[in-house]
C-alpha cells in the first residue's frame, strides 16, 4: 500500500488513498504504530481519502494514538492538496470530515483555504484570567498569557496543557496565546492536542479558535499566526452578537514524500 507524508506548518499527516476500502481502519493499535516516530513513519495523525456520495471526496482522520477524532484543520487543507495530486480536483473542493460538510481552495501558490464551520462566541469558563473555550470542528481551550518576564517560548506546554486537558467533557485541546507587540505582527500560538497528548508544530482549528478569541480582544480579520511550524491566517465575519461566520483557515500543504507499507 502506498502512503504519502504531508505537512501543514509542521503539523505533519500519512495520507493514504482509501477508495476503495480495504486499509484496516478498526486496527486502532496499527494506525498507532503507523503515526510512531521511532517504530513507524511518524505523524500527528492518519488521514484516509474516500468516496462520498455528492463531495469530492470524505475525509477520516484518526490522531496518534490510532482513534478517530473530530476536524483536522491543517490536515484537511493536506487532504485537499492530496486529491489534487491524485488528480480528481484542480483548484477547488467539497469534502465531508468528521464535523460535517466543508468547502476548499487551492490558490496558484500553493496555499490551501479551508473554510470552517460558523462558531458560536466564545464561552468565558473562567473569570480570573480570561480563558475562553470554542468549538472550531474540535474543543478548543484558549488561554492567553499574562504580561510580564515570562514569555510563551519558556512555557512548559506539555505540562501545563495536560493539566488542562480533561477540563472539558471527553477532554480538550489547550492553545497558548501571546499577544504581539505591534497590530501588523502575528499572535504567537503554541498548542496540546488530545490524542496526540503532545505539543504538535501547529494546529489549524487552534489557530481558528485562538482567532477568533482573539477578537474579542480587538484583533481584526484577517488575523496572522505564528506556530512553531510556521504561519497561519484566518479570516472570518463577526456578528453583532458574537457569533463568528464564514470563517476561511488559510496556510501552506506540503507534499515531503512518499513510500510503502
Amino acid at each position: 500500500m502506498t502512503f504519502f507524508k504531508y505537512q501543514g506548518t509542521g503539523n505533519d499527516f500519512i495520507l493514504i488513498d482509501d477508495r476503495n476500502e480495504d486499509f484496516p481502519a478498526a486496527e486502532h493499535q496499527y494506525i498507532a504504530q503507523l503515526c510512531h516516530r521511532r517504530f513507524g513513519i511518524g505523524a500527528d495523525g492518519l488521514i484516509l481519502l474516500r468516496n462520498c456520495p455528492d463531495y469530492d471526496f470524505q475525509m477520516l482522520y484518526y490522531n496518534a494514538d490510532g482513534h478517530p477524532s473530530s476536524l483536522c484543520g491543517n490536515g484537511g487543507r493536506c487532504t485537499v492538496a492530496f486529491a489534487r495530486q491524485l488528480g480528481f480536483i484542480s483548484h477547488r473542493a467539497t469534502f465531508r470530515a468528521a464535523d460535517g460538510a466543508h468547502e476548499a481552495l487551492i490558490e496558484s501558490d500553493g496555499t490551501v483555504r479551508l473554510r470552517m464551520h460558523d462558531v458560536a462566541a466564545a464561552e468565558p469558563i473562567s473569570t480570573t484570567n480570561g480563558d475562553v473555550f470554542l468549538d472550531t470542528g474540535s474543543p478548543h481551550y484558549v488561554r492567553f498569557m499574562a504580561a510580564g518576564p515570562s514569555t510563551l517560548a519558556d512555557l512548559d506546554v506539555v505540562t501545563q496543557g495536560r493539566a488542562l486537558r480533561g477540563s472539558r467533557p471527553h477532554g480538550t485541546n489547550v492553545n497558548f496565546v501571546e499577544a504581539p507587540a505591534m497590530a501588523s505582527q502575528p499572535w504567537f500560538v503554541r498548542t496540546y492536542e488530545r490524542g496526540v497528548e503532545d505539543e504538535t508544530y501547529s494546529c489549524g482549528t487552534g489557530v481558528t479558535a485562538v482567532a477568533l478569541a482573539a477578537a474579542g480582544r480587538g484583533a481584526a480579520s484577517p488575523v496572522r499566526l505564528r506556530t512553531p511550524g510556521g504561519e497561519l491566517e484566518v479570516a472570518f465575519e463577526q456578528h453583532p452578537d458574537g457569533y463568528f461566520t464564514n470563517v476561511w483557515l488559510s496556510g501552506p500543504a506540503v507534499l515531503v514524500f512518499e513510500g510503502k507499507l
